[in-house]
């Protein structure tokens, strides 16, 4: 598997994996959305800064889906990404029910540690999600 920057092609897919009730499955359909703020992003930044970003999730030419993350500021001087940065904390965060993306954070090495009770409003009711977390001193780089 790889990570790679997006490009112009791969707008299409994110919008389909985040706005398509059909794609984005019983999980991830929070409504629709507007549907040019990726490529607004995307031709800004590249949906890559300072703050978060977006990458391509490919294995060989197969198009596996997208990864996203923001700055999340936990301490005084930590933020996000082993590779690049200083950080030393990875946070993941999924709904209780969607037990196969739980054992695939699990499987990628994250550590679960709890609930958020009441965290995403979906179909039209509060969902709790599950908090996952990975530090750099458990990860090989």
């Amino acid at each position: 598997m790889r990570l790679r920057p997006v490009v112009a092609a791969d707008l299409t897919t994110i919008y389909r994996l985040t706005s398509d009730p059909e794609a984005t499955g019983e999980h991830e359909w929070f409504g629709w959305q507007d549907r040019w703020s990726y490529r607004r992003r995307w031709e800004a930044t590249g949906l890559l800064d300072d703050d978060g970003g977006v990458l391509m999730v490919e294995r060989q030419s197969e198009m596996l889906g997208f990864v996203a993350w923001s700055k999340r500021q936990t301490a005084r001087t930590s933020w996000y990404l082993f590779m690049h940065t200083q950080v030393n904390r990875i946070e993941a965060g999924t709904e209780v029910t969607n037990l196969a993306e739980q054992r695939a954070l699990e499987k990628a090495g994250f550590t679960r540690e709890g609930v958020m009770r009441g965290a995403a409003f979906q179909g039209g009711r509060w969902r709790d999600g599950a908090v996952y977390s990975v530090l750099r001193s458990e990860v090989e780089l």
